[in-house]
């Protein structure tokens, strides 16, 4: 398949036109955060550093730690900005870029996010490790793509959604981080349960300021859903279409956030600059 200029969109440097990168700056481990200077605080933890750059929000780093190549990647705030991270990541690596044309062996990415996030069980403590079983995505990119869901997914997908009866033209979908990429992240220190991917960090997360949500008491009935031992732990505004595009387009994908609020007991972390570093520490020797 031959890909136009208008499909496939290039720079003047023929690097994909979003994230101004080239094939060969981009490691098979990608760490993405919402944040551009959690980047350099990142990359602050690796041996050597051998690409840097910024376009718009997306600033790469790519360096090694402990032997391993991994590149850190910031996408700013939503899902609109992951379907374009996504999108271009994957053509760096299963693209030909000069000859427009998707390469016949396919390169698998492992993509980790490290994230803040918002806690929805009152006995998890502020700045506890959150770890994302599932995503419930609240945005609608995963809509515009044909996504295969597995019957497990729709069937829980399902139960939340009679559990939370949303009136209000809101359609949801549920995708599965990759199981092994997870189970690598988890240990005791960790609070593994299923992740809402919010549109918005106001009213879409029944917050209310001068402009009222419809939906201000919506951390209190995800809070109380239960399906045996999995619940819903908390809110966060990228994992849905990270797992989605991820997965089907052939690569591992799973979320970690350090929490630093706590909705039902509205409690606000007041600096976490320590905890974020243990995070990632964490992370880079799990990956």
């Amino acid at each position: 398949m031959h890909f136009p200029a208008t499909e496939l969109v290039l720079n003047e440097r023929n690097e994909v036109y979003h994230l101004a990168l080239h094939p060969n700056q981009l490691a098979h481990k990608v760490i993405l955060v919402g944040d551009q200077d959690r980047v350099a605080l990142i990359s602050a933890f690796f041996d050597t550093i051998e690409h840097q750059s910024q376009h718009r929000e997306f600033v790469c780093h790519t360096g090694t730690y402990k032997g391993k190549r991994i590149s850190v990647l910031s996408t700013g705030i939503g899902t609109d900005n992951i379907d374009i991270c996504l999108q271009e990541l994957d053509a760096l690596v299963n693209i030909d870029l000069e000859q427009r044309t998707e390469k016949t062996n396919k390169t698998q990415l492992e993509i980790v996010r490290i994230g803040t996030c918002g806690i929805l069980q009152s006995d998890i403590p502020l700045h506890a490790y959150m770890l994302s079983s599932h995503a419930y995505g609240f945005d609608n990119v995963a809509h515009f793509y044909p996504i295969d869901y597995t019957e497990q997914e729709t069937q829980l997908r399902a139960n939340i959604d009679q559990h939370l009866n949303l009136p209000y033209g809101i359609t949801p979908y549920l995708i599965s981080a990759d199981s092994d990429l997870t189970q690598r992240l988890s240990s005791t220190e960790t609070h593994m349960g299923i992740t809402i991917t919010s549109s918005g960090f106001y009213g879409p997360q029944g917050r209310s300021l001068r402009l009222e949500s419809k939906i201000k008491d919506i951390h209190i009935k995800l809070g109380s859903f239960r399906q045996d031992e999995t619940k819903i732990v908390n809110f966060e505004m990228e994992s849905s279409a990270i797992f989605a595009l991820g997965r089907q387009l052939g690569h591992t994908c799973a979320t970690i956030c350090l929490g630093v609020a706590n909705r039902p007991n509205m409690e606000f972390s007041k600096g976490c600059e320590h905890e974020m570093n243990a995070l990632i520490s964490y992370v880079l020797d799990r990956i």
